[in-house]
């Protein structure tokens, strides 16, 4: 006999559940450490990021803390501002924002997520 919560179609279920063992997978992967990060994107070298609703940039990352993003098709805004590593990742502070902190995470072969504590911010590609 299957268990239901009333009220909760069980394909609601399935999808939550799947997307919070996704979570808890990228949580307990290897961070990448601030020198790492440093030496594999902070090169000046352009690299690819996706948001989770599928906006891609290019971005750029100087070696002298200055960054940039050109979106790449429809949608996202270009940018620009300032990096720092910190003491478990990097923060940025783009023009007219906020600073923000992050770790970065492996994510498949050439990929690594972007993480706000929990939550997958972007990936990045190489």
């Amino acid at each position: 006999m299957r268990s239901r919560i009333v009220g909760v179609p069980t394909g609601a279920l399935l999808v939550t559940a799947s997307m919070l063992g996704a979570t808890m997978a990228l949580a307990g992967a290897a961070k990448l450490p601030p020198a790492d990060i440093q030496t594999n994107f902070f090169t000046g070298q352009p690299f690819t990021a996706s948001t989770p609703s599928g906006v891609k940039f290019t971005m750029v990352f100087a070696p002298e803390g200055k960054m940039t993003r050109q979106p790449v098709g429809k949608g996202g805004a270009k940018g620009n501002g300032t990096w720092k590593l910190s003491d478990d990742g990097f923060c940025t502070s783009w023009k007219g924002a906020k600073p923000n902190c992050y770790t970065l995470v492996a994510a498949g072969q050439n990929k690594w997520s972007v993480m706000k504590g929990s939550a997958a911010m972007a990936t990045w590609s190489k």
